[in-house]
């Protein structure tokens, strides 16, 4: 309290309410090529239904991209997803285009990634009156019409209405006013050519207009805002009537290449702006995959990465040698990290959209095995075993992995994902990529470490700039112990201490401006192997002696 001059009465509070707050445990994200959507933007998506409708169905070149980020959402909701296209082509295909129109004709194209970069381009060129709000040959189906009170008004030679959108409105817009519709023209989007996507009625050509309740009604920003196929380009360009025009050179690109995708997951690389807590590498390859490992999961340390083989490891190959050979070659590829996991197959699943069948990898699957086993349990439960392991939608799985590659396969920290004729696929292993033996060998002890760390340490930052004293540190103990008891009330741990007094906070260390806590943890551990003996007695032997004479250490029967 500050000093005062005089008599008074001050009230002050003192807040000893901290909490250690809940933390994202099962927050999931993973890069992709993908038809339609937003590029180098991070989207979140519930469900696979979302999925299509914001980045558009497989095709054959981004199968697994798009399987991968399905096969997670059948487990959990909330998968942050990023598309990356390929921006340079080559001497015979261009690079990825947003498909675009002018006035009368289709257009050129214009690659506009997001609405970030829509935002900084200053269209002079009269090919851009209208444009694909994403890149892709799916913008070249897009058509646009408008029409103002004389267009819409209009009769033609039969005695009807000219404009053929005219059904779409209840009247006709008045002055300075059109009315727009986005519809299909080909049918690439909906099946049905002619069909209508979006309409935008009584949209004015003013600048400055508003609408009834304030909103502009300035036709550039209802339509930038407000649609999910087109921007607006050169709004001078807008003449008075069109019946329709469809959109053009729009452009695919060439299949991402490992930059690409690089350069979509190095958006999560920011742990102070992006929490994430998985991050799966779809159907990436092997070299983004040490990339994500290296880059995000061993640099943010709040994290997992889900990996898989390499699909030329395990899809079409018949020896089950050069398999495991394979295998164990990618993985030694990924080197050493206690915040990867890898697991050993890819399954084969129906592709509804085209019919067809695929091979596609499943850590997006573990993932979302991960994702379950979080909301069901706990992060520091395992996400194996026949119960909790399960994988959904695999016909069959590329590898059939006998007991004795899955031997090989779990000595180098590879979780062997294997298909049984009862229980279907199952995940038949809990490691991480860490090569030393170590309790965060262990998918289980290495999450409870990071929802431990992250918990804490964000409840920790409200210290900064505290007194370092006594009431300062026991305030922090009894901050932090009711949270770990609760822990282990939920079997994450099975002891605890911590240590935060003069022991640790000495002298110089409080006079370096610095705060000392020490947190001892001992971590549930998982069952990875049972054993069970079944012995024989006779008929006249007591249970009593044999069990008491029954060594834990040789399980095997002493002589009393």
């Amino acid at each position: 309290m500050a000093f005062q001059l005089s008599p008074s009465v001050v009230v002050t509070e003192v807040d000893l309410t901290n909490i250690i707050p809940a933390v994202a445990t099962s927050t999931a994200c993973t890069v992709g090529q993908f038809q339609w959507g937003p590029v180098e933007e991070i989207t979140i998506v519930d469900n696979e239904e979302q999925l299509v409708s914001l980045f558009g169905k497989p095709d054959n070149t981004n199968f697994r991209d798009f399987f991968s980020a399905s096969s997670f959402l059948s487990y959990a909701a909330g998968l942050r997803l990023v598309r990356v296209v390929d921006e340079d082509g080559d001497s015979n295909t261009a690079g990825a285009k947003n498909a675009s129109m002018t006035a009368s004709a289709a257009g050129t194209g214009l690659l506009i990634k997001n609405r970030e970069q829509y935002d900084t381009i200053s269209f002079t060129a009269s090919t851009n009156l209208f444009l694909a709000k994403y890149p892709g040959v799916l913008g070249n189906a897009i058509g646009v019409a408008w029409a103002n009170t004389a267009g819409f008004n209009e009769i033609d030679s039969n005695s009807e209405q000219a404009w053929p959108w005219y059904d779409l409105f209840d009247s006709a817009p008045g002055t300075n006013e059109f009315h727009i519709v986005v519809y299909d023209a080909t049918g690439a989007i909906t099946g049905t050519a002619g069909t209508a996507l979006e309409r935008f009625a009584f949209v004015s050509s003013v600048a400055t207009a508003v609408d009834f309740d304030g909103s502009s009604a300035y036709f550039v920003t209802k339509i930038n805002n407000g649609s999910n196929w087109v921007w607006v380009g050169k709004a001078s360009l807008l003449a008075s009537s069109s019946d329709g025009v469809t959109m053009g050179g729009g452009s695919d690109g060439l299949p991402i290449v490992t930059a690409d995708r690089q350069r979509g997951f190095s958006l999560f690389q920011n742990a102070e702006t992006v929490d994430i807590s998985l991050v799966f590498a779809g159907g990436a390859d092997t070299v983004t995959a040490k990339w994500i490992i290296d880059n995000l999961a061993e640099t943010r340390k709040d994290c997992l990465a889900l990996v898989s083989p390499a699909s030329t490891d395990v899809v079409g190959i018949t020896s089950a040698t050069a398999k495991l050979e394979s295998i164990l070659s990618t993985r030694n590829g990924y080197g050493s990290s206690s915040y990867a996991v890898m697991d050993s197959n890819y399954k084969y699943t129906y592709d509804r959209y085209n019919d067809t069948y695929r091979y596609v990898p499943v850590n997006g699957d573990i993932a979302g095995i991960i994702a379950r086993t979080d909301a069901e349990y706990d992060p520091w439960f395992s996400p194996a075993g026949y119960e909790k392991g399960r994988l959904k939608n695999a016909l069959k799985l590329s590898v059939d992995q006998s007991k004795t590659i899955r031997d090989e396969l779990y000595k180098k920290g590879i979780n062997p994902v294997t298909m049984f004729s009862v229980d279907g696929p199952v995940l038949l292993g809990d490691k991480t990529l860490l090569s030393r033996p170590s309790a965060f060998d262990r998918i289980n002890v290495r999450r409870l470490f990071i929802v431990l760390e992250k918990a804490i340490s964000t409840a920790a930052k409200y210290m900064l700039f505290e007194q370092n004293d006594d009431f300062t540190r026991t305030r922090f103990v009894n901050m932090i112990e009711p949270f770990l008891r609760d822990i282990q009330g939920r079997r994450g741990i099975t002891d605890f201490r911590v240590v935060c007094d003069g022991t640790n906070n000495t002298a110089e260390v409080i006079d370096r401006n610095e705060f000392v806590a020490d947190i001892y943890i001992k971590p549930t551990r998982s069952i990875n192997f049972i054993k069970l003996n079944f012995v024989a007695l006779r008929t006249g032997v007591e249970f009593e002696e044999v069990v008491q004479g029954l060594s834990p250490e040789t399980n095997a029967i002493q002589t009393i």
